[in-house]
């Protein structure tokens, strides 16, 4: 008997009865099949490595995009993943071939994952399109492997089915559950006032992660593979699965039958990538109190398909519902927590109705179809429309004379005192000025502070990383104080809280007015009203703006600087400019 979370759907009855592709109908045959000098040669290098005739001719060939390395814990599991996937596709008839792709490794990589998002968007649409690959699995959960290959597979345009990662196991630290990057930024906090003892810090390093797999909080892992799921890329109510889970084993399997399944249904991504389903992964999103990132990657991501996407689609989607799922770093569970309790499947019919149920999903049945039955276990987990863990929308879209095109703030993360705020700046122009500052004893701060950092986002770092959950000065935390107003040009993790704005646009380092600012400048929030502004006169800002000299670029060369070159701004995604949009690029000539 299925599990309400189980996302092994009912698209079996399908198997061995759809209609089959002739052999000339397949992509991969314009390598194998011709009977000329390059077919040939393409055909002998197949029997090179081991391969009969019949194992490549005539048969779907499936390539498998994985994104595992040896430093990338999310996807420490991967190894014996593949070789499921591997299974399945071979069961239904395919012929498996794994295209290694780079592993975004989120903490891990330098200086940010999200500087590479583009770049494996870019290799996972040119992997897709150069080699003889009928349909394609795509391996992924770490932040940004998410959104880097569902843009790159939009793209290329061949049918593709996302297989997650899925959460790590739950932790636990005195006797409370422990979300991965939520808690140890707390007890880091608590270290850092000195009310931590050492050997505690220790152990909770060493036992704090228990197993491979993503953050097991609602994190960008988690948030943007729910949002693929919503949006139909993977087999439904599959992103819910832990890693180390037999079902994600079992998740595997099916991703990589279906995938045979989608290359004879011609199931491509422009199917599954439509508006609806943009909704329908947005209203998603409130309801979740998923990751402010997810606002960065789901404009890049429905872009790609064509879709007019924008700031306001988030804005319009958090007035209609309220958070329902109670986990960290919003509410009190972790991932785990959330399959037992349903899962996605059952947090989706909760919200059915604000849902388009038509939209299409990788098995080949709709939304409505695959959540249909679907029901909550756990009702503090997953709550009832009727009793939302908080009664406010989960994100605020801010403008104002410091955010013209757009910024936003996690409001379920934020806190409540600060969410209508009037103070003072206190600018630092860098990541590394903050950092040979913030623990100072005569820094002029208190708890009516607006921390500013800047030169930090697209462009300025460059790549936007999560610095904008700022520390907060020592002299306060040994006071009590835990959060402060902290306004940026980047991002914050997915698992970070407090009273964060984000995503300022235009950034600093561009000549946006985040650049204007000085300390001691007062600056008003308002989150009911959506309002970001600098309290200073017009004429002085014109002023300023004059005398203005924007900051060098950190790269003169390599990958980077072609990133400061074309990227686009945090309300337009963040995607390269020639890589957004719907421009086709042709299939590539074999001769």
């Amino acid at each position: 008997m299925l599990t309400n979370a189980d996302p092994v759907t009912h698209h079996f009855r399908f198997l061995f009865a759809m209609p089959k592709k002739s052999p000339e109908d397949l992509r991969s045959f314009r390598w194998f099949g011709p009977d000329t000098q390059r077919g040939a040669t393409h055909r002998q290098r197949f029997h090179q490595l081991g391969y009969r005739r019949e194992d490549f001719i005539g048969k779907p060939v499936i390539g498998i995009l994985n994104t595992w390395n040896d430093i990338n814990t999310c996807h420490g599991h991967f190894p014996e993943r593949v070789k499921s996937i591997r299974r399945g596709v071979s069961q239904a008839g395919g012929l498996p071939l794994e295209l290694p792709a780079i592993s975004l490794a989120e903490v891990m990589q330098k200086p940010t994952t999200m500087l590479y998002r583009n770049l494996l968007a870019m290799e996972a649409e040119e992997l897709i399109r150069s080699y003889p690959v009928d349909g394609v699995v795509l391996m992924g959960g770490c932040d940004k492997t998410t959104p880097g290959l569902i843009m790159g597979a939009i793209s290329a345009g061949i049918p593709a089915i996302y297989f997650p990662a899925g959460p790590m196991l739950a932790g636990s630290y005195g006797g409370r559950s422990y979300g991965a990057g939520t808690d140890l930024r707390r007890t880091w906090d608590d270290r850092k006032a000195g009310i931590l003892p050492e050997e505690e810090w220790l152990r909770l390093e060493r036992e704090g992660l228990r197993a491979p797999g993503t953050c097991n909080t609602m994190g960008t892992a988690s948030t943007m593979t729910s949002l693929m799921d919503a949006m139909g890329f993977i087999l439904t109510g599959g992103s819910s699965i832990p890693a180390a889970f037999s079902g994600n084993m079992r998740l595997a399997t099916s991703t990589g039958e279906r995938a045979v399944e989608m290359v004879h249904e011609d199931l491509t991504p422009d199917r599954i990538a439509t508006r609806k389903s943009y909704e329908n992964a947005v209203i998603t999103d409130m309801a979740l109190a998923g990751s402010t990132n997810a606002a960065i990657h789901m404009i890049a991501i429905a872009r790609r398909a064509g879709i007019d996407a924008t700031l306001d689609d988030f804005r319009s989607a958090a007035d209609k519902v309220r958070v329902i799922v109670n986990l960290k770093p919003s509410g009190e569970y972790l991932m785990q927590e959330f399959y037992d309790a349903g899962g996605l499947r059952a947090a989706l019919n909760e919200i059915a109705d604000l849902l388009h149920l038509d939209a299409m999903t990788v098995s080949g049945r709709t939304l409505g179809e695959e959540i249909g039955g679907a029901s909550i276990v756990d009702a503090d987990v997953i709550r009832a429309r009727s009793n939302p863990i908080i009664d406010r929308p989960s994100l605020a879209v801010l403008n104002g004379n410091l955010a013209p095109d757009g910024a936003v703030l996690k409001v379920t993360a934020a806190s409540e005192r600060l969410l209508k705020h009037e103070g003072p700046a206190l600018v630092f122009d860098s990541i590394d000025e903050l950092h040979a500052n913030i623990n100072r004893d005569d820094l002029e701060v208190d708890e009516n502070t607006v921390m500013v950092l800047r030169n930090c986002g697209p462009v300025g770092a460059p790549g936007m990383p999560e610095w904008g959950f700022m520390p907060l000065p020592r002299k306060l935390l040994k006071k009590g104080v835990r959060d402060l107003v902290r306004i940026s040009d980047c991002r914050m993790s997915g698992t970070s809280y407090g009273t964060c704005v984000l995503h300022v646009a235009p950034e600093a380092a561009v000549g946006g007015p985040l650049a204007l600012v000085r300390t001691g400048d007062t600056i008003r929030l308002d989150v009911d009203a959506g309002s970001l502004d600098l309290v200073v006169d017009d004429d002085e800002l014109e002023a300023r703006r004059a005398a203005l000299s924007l900051p060098p670029r950190v790269y003169q060369r390599g990958y980077a600087a072609l990133y400061v070159d074309h990227v686009l701004q945090a309300n337009d995604g963040c995607d390269f400019d020639f890589l957004a949009g719907t421009a086709p690029t042709g299939e590539p000539k074999i001769f």
